[in-house]
């Protein structure tokens, strides 16, 4: 159990990849470092560690060209050694609650990234959750992950397995420690056009936010700025440093106005 805890715990969470959950977490982590907040990241995605080496890119480039880049804290739960898988998660989750309680002890914010599967870390990351985001990308192939959508009158026919699973993890959180999860679902890749899918899915979501118990906001519009940076490990809050007097373009404007909605919609004290 975490104790004392003053930093508050961001879970990025969704089962299917290809969400944005990585890109969206390092962009939160520094508008909230550029903010004035103290903050650590945590990966729990062991495989594919996407955090983890967008933030040594991020390390290196600021060695290699001199910019001090605000840095978060760091810990990174690697695979256990041990060949028998009961005790490798035993020794996994361990580790995990470590991070959690000391890092909660150090810092405002905890930032959680989790790998697109169900596994033990996965919903023992999303048990710890004060804020659990899900990107989803504005199609209906990632609106699965949510719920069901029958095809013929296109409506919601059940929740998803993902759905869930997060529930459980409010009735974990609520038993561990009476604390609730705040589930925000950010609508991901969004297009600047006003198209029918678009608007059925922000139909079926204004159906799910009252059914399964979550908050829809925009997330990032399609915008390759959000992707282009990431072998440099900077983020659309570091741009306005590295224009100096050349200023940014309407489009790195517009996507730093993103990430700062995000920072406000998380509704950190």
């Amino acid at each position: 159990m975490v104790e004392a805890k003053r930093g508050h715990v961001i879970v990025f969470g969704n089962e299917k990849g290809g969400s944005g959950k990585s890109t969206a977490a390092v962009n939160l982590i520094v508008g909230l470092l550029r903010s004035g907040r103290s903050v650590a990241a945590i990966d729990l995605d062991t495989r594919q560690g996407t955090l983890s080496r967008y933030l040594e890119n991020r390390r290196a480039y600021g060695a290699a060209s001199g910019l001090v880049l605000p840095m978060p804290g760091q810990g990174v739960i690697k695979g256990s050694g041990e060949a028998d898988l009961k005790t490798a998660r035993i020794a996994e989750v361990r580790r995990f609650r470590t991070f959690v309680e000391r890092f909660a002890r150090a810092f405002d914010v905890i930032v959680i990234d989790t790998p697109g599967n169900n596994s033990v870390l996965t919903r023992l990351g999303h048990s710890y959750a004060d804020t659990l985001v899900t990107p989803l990308n504005d199609s209906f192939i990632d609106l699965d992950v949510l719920a069901a959508v029958d095809a013929e009158t296109m409506t919601v026919s059940s929740p998803s397995h993902y759905a869930e699973m997060v529930w459980e993890q409010k009735k974990t959180r609520a038993r561990r420690d009476g604390e609730s999860i705040d589930w925000i679902v950010m609508r991901n890749r969004l297009s600047s056009l006003d198209a029918h899918n678009k608007r059925q899915m922000e139909r079926l979501l204004g159906e799910l936010t009252a059914r399964i118990g979550f908050r829809a906001i925009p997330g990032f519009g399609e915008r390759v700025i959000f992707r282009e940076l990431f072998h440099k490990g900077l983020t659309v809050m570091d741009l306005q440093d590295l224009a100096g007097g050349d200023g940014l373009t309407l489009s790195q404007v517009a996507a730093r106005q993103e990430v700062r909605a995000l920072v406000e919609a998380v509704r950190l004290a």
